[in-house]
């Protein structure tokens, strides 16, 4: 897009002292048109490091059938798990979209997460990579659950939020193209609500969930990354 640049200090533009830096509001902002109609195409997948370790047994995972429905047999204590190794792996298979793999993935994140505590914070380098590959397949429905565990994820444990900051322009991007997009990426209205799959709303849900879980340079990097964005602390 085009950058139209600004007088520092000129009317209405205030410096802001943030975090030791003074930083001219407005003084170099992006002027962003909307989106072309390709970038809203969606990309294929590849085939995922997830499925790799988990076609070859080398998961500690099985499926359990009861009467609520699927869900993971962990063959060891979650919390013993080595999470350097294995979070980014299942973190890959968020680009997964067939089942058993898409479910082993997921859920094997949310569990995780769950129990994961002072574990997660170090290896969350290692998953921004996974994530910007599945938000960039632009699948509506990958869309979403990414959503979901990125909320997870800044809640998980302490300073993950804050630790995401520095990474913001890897991820938001995505989220910018789609966050005036109400489209249900399920089958109908009722289903989008109760499942909340709804993009726009759970981007606008995930932008405050980093706000809030990110500290005091939370919000200025958003605004960077979506100048639309408006703070849910501040106002």
């Amino acid at each position: 897009g085009k950058y139209i640049k600004k007088k520092a200090f000129s009317k209405n533009i205030l410096p802001l002292n943030y975090g030791g830096f003074c930083f001219v509001w407005s003084c170099f902002f992006k002027v962003r048109g909307p989106p072309s109609a390709g970038a809203f195409k969606e990309r294929p997948p590849k085939p995922t490091v997830f499925r790799k370790f988990y076609e070859r047994g080398d998961l500690p995972i099985a499926i359990d059938h009861d009467t609520k429905g699927n869900r993971i047999a962990w063959k060891v204590e979650i919390e013993t798990l080595d999470y350097n190794s294995y979070l980014p792996i299942f973190f890959h298979g968020l680009c997964e979209m067939t089942f058993p793999h898409e479910f082993f993935a997921r859920q094997g994140i949310h569990d995780m997460l769950e129990h994961g505590g002072n574990k997660i914070l170090p290896v969350i380098p290692q998953l921004i990579i996974p994530i910007k590959n599945a938000l960039n397949l632009r699948n509506r429905q990958i869309i979403c659950i990414t959503l979901k565990v990125l909320q997870h994820l800044v809640a998980s444990a302490d300073m993950v939020g804050r630790a995401l900051v520095p990474y913001y322009r890897q991820i938001l991007p995505i989220l910018s193209i789609f966050k005036n997009m109400n489209v249900n990426s399920g089958d109908g209205i009722e289903y989008s609500q109760q499942k909340r799959e709804n993009i726009g709303d759970l981007i606008q849900e995930t932008l405050e969930a980093f706000e809030r879980c990110g500290g005091e340079n939370a919000f200025i990097n958003i605004k960077y990354m979506i100048p639309t964005y408006q703070s849910c602390i501040l106002n």
